[in-house]
């Protein structure tokens, strides 16, 4: 029976150095120890913020104390997430959320007392030369005014962070340390243990029994906790309409929404996008099916490549070749970038026993990204490379351009530089594959990835907008309630394309991201914009490829959709989605060609 390794036996090469953020776990304590000070400090500036001397030095102050709590918060992540089980590395997390709720609650006058200014006096303070650095996000802490409370209700605010977070780190437990999956038999007949790694890879195997098997296997596993991850759902969007409601929003949607200054609209027009274009996607199920020949497709049916016995298998260090051979359209600078992140030891690359599950970039300020990866060698996890990177390299850039105060960037644009990195690799794949079969397989994969990443995250989208309305509206959220609107929504999207199997219910149980609630809606418009913008920059516009990197050294020194606009993208019109469909439909329509004729 295959097993997973432990950390310790995985080359030094293949995983992170967190000594670049601190040399070890005495270095961290002495700057954990140091933020004391920057806390004390703080509450010297409470009652003095109408001065705009005064307000600068409180905001410069925020930015260092951010910064330091940022590489404490990051450091004690990172280590927990290579061994969740390390007693240790819990230790240090669960100091440092501590530490996060103080420092919430010592900055928790600022706003209120800047909000609490004279509209004359704020706009004067906007206005004048010593805050200039400081106006856009002055301006939009002056949108924030309705939303905000006084300053002993902001601090009760503050302390409750740390009960936000309980259900997603206790889902995050159960998901990724505690929950214990079923064997199944690979196909050789030999027994696996099945993980988050594992399943992906059991997903795409030829063998029809062992799709079907890790499936009904790992939806057994969630079903055995179903009350107890209902229970912590329901906690996680409960906490949503409590600060929604709190914090005088109109809607859980709308406050996920405001900061980033998104319409409704574009979350609206996403939704109608993808049911008006869903006969497209069941003809491309039909197609699927039609290869595939199982008589019946279901879920699990959708993962396999179509073309059988087309091993497309890759070590690591080829696979490293072949994304920066892909990447190369981005020119020069951005693949000194991505040969740092590879020689550097930004990447924890293999799975082993109890590391956090998935992949993820998780970018610090003054040091580096960190690219979390499970790479076991799929084609999934080629491209998960190159996606991770995308969001790798967009760190890097906007820490380099940006001072900290402007740095961050929002998920919404995240997403774009992922998955546009993925465009190009795939370009690449399709313009040097030899022979039909192998361009099929990747027109195939660029099909299985619009559908993972347009419409089932659109899917995902439509979900939790629609049990936070019923929430909203006092409706209980319960395990059949959960189950029913899930179900339904399955109904809708596969169609009679896909036969579902019960287990179809409860697979919303199995999303980490329904913990970060409205995140995965950005995935399908972060998509649609990067198809638009990869084809520009594959085309040869040097405009387009130019746009494209000042929008990656731009950070978040602006909102979003202007700084997407001024790269040539406009995100408020359905006009890029609907792109992206037409995309989708010439790959089906090439694949059509391919279809295997029936034989008499």
């Amino acid at each position: 029976m295959k097993r997973l390794p432990s950390r310790t036996t995985i080359p030094a090469g293949y995983t992170w150095n967190l000594s670049d953020i601190f040399q070890d776990p005495d270095a961290w304590e002495r700057e954990f120890l140091r933020m004391e000070e920057l806390l004390g400090r703080m509450g010297k500036f409470e009652g003095r913020l109408a001065e705009s001397t005064e307000l600068k030095g409180c905001l410069s102050l925020l930015d260092e104390t951010y910064m330091l709590a940022e590489k404490l918060y990051s450091y004690a992540h990172l280590f927990h997430h290579t061994d969740l089980g390390n007693s240790k590395a819990q230790g240090l997390v669960n100091r440092v959320d501590k530490l996060m709720i103080d420092v919430r609650e010592k900055i928790s006058f600022i706003d209120p007392e800047i909000l609490s200014l004279s509209p004359e006096k704020l706009t004067s303070l906007i206005g004048s030369d010593e805050l200039s650095f400081y106006r856009f996000s002055l301006e939009k802490k002056l949108r924030l005014k309705p939303h905000t409370l006084s300053k002993p209700e902001e601090e009760i605010i503050a302390r409750t962070g740390i009960l936000s977070q309980l259900s997603e780190n206790a889902f995050s437990m159960l998901n990724d340390a505690d929950m214990v999956f079923p064997k199944i038999r690979d196909e050789r007949d030999r027994f696996i243990e099945l993980t988050h790694g594992t399943y992906s890879k059991c997903l795409e195997s030829g063998v029809r029994r062992v799709r079907r098997d890790a499936f009904h296997a790992c939806h057994t596993a969630y079903r055995a906790h179903q009350h107890t991850i209902t229970s912590l759902f329901n906690g996680s969007v409960q906490k949503d309409l409590f600060y929604s409601r709190t914090l005088r929003y109109p809607s859980s949607l709308g406050m996920s929404l405001f900061d980033d200054n998104i319409p409704a609209r574009v979350y609206e027009n996403l939704i109608r996008t993808v049911h008006d274009h869903l006969p497209v996607f069941h003809r491309y199920l039909r197609v699927r099916k039609k290869f595939l020949r199982t008589g019946e497709l279901h879920l699990y049916d959708l993962s396999v490549p179509i073309i059988p016995r087309l091993n497309f298998s890759l070590p690591y260090e080829e696979t490293r070749t072949l994304v920066q051979k892909g990447l190369a359209p981005l020119g020069d600078e951005y693949g000194r970038i991505v040969r740092m992140a590879f020689d550097n030891r930004w990447i924890d690359v293999f799975e082993s026993r109890g590391k956090h599950s998935g992949g993820y970039n998780w970018g610090i300020f003054g040091v580096h990204p960190y690219i979390l990866l499970n790479y076991v060698g799929t084609l999934n996890d080629i491209f998960t490379v190159a996606h991770e990177l995308g969001h790798a390299v967009h760190s890097y850039l906007s820490n380099s351009f940006q001072a900290y105060h402007y740095a961050s960037y929002s998920i919404f644009i995240a997403e774009i530089a992922s998955t546009l990195n993925e465009a190009l690799l795939l370009h690449h794949l399709l313009e040097t594959s030899a022979g039909p079969r192998r361009r099929l397989y990747f027109l195939s994969h660029f099909a299985d990835t619009f559908r993972a990443t347009v419409i089932v995250q659109t899917m995902f989208a439509e979900f939790e907008k629609i049990v936070h309305e019923k929430a909203e509206e006092g409706i209980p959220l319960t395990l059949e309630k959960l189950n029913e609107v899930y179900y339904g929504l399955c109904e809708k999207y596969y169609g009679s394309a896909v036969r579902l199997d019960r287990e179809a219910e409860i697979s919303w149980m199995r999303i980490p991201h329904f913990y970060q609630s409205f995140y995965v809606y950005k995935y399908a418009t972060g998509f649609s914009a990067a198809q638009f913008l990869a084809d520009r920059i594959l085309s040869g516009d040097r405009i387009a490829l130019d746009g494209y990197h000042e929008l990656l050294k731009s950070g978040g020194k602006d909102y979003p959709l202007v700084l997407l606009k001024n790269a040539g993208v406009d995100m408020t019109v359905p006009a890029p989605l609907e792109q992206a469909w037409n995309m989708f439909g010439r790959v089906i329509d090439e694949m059509e060609k391919f279809v295997p004729r029936r034989t008499s």
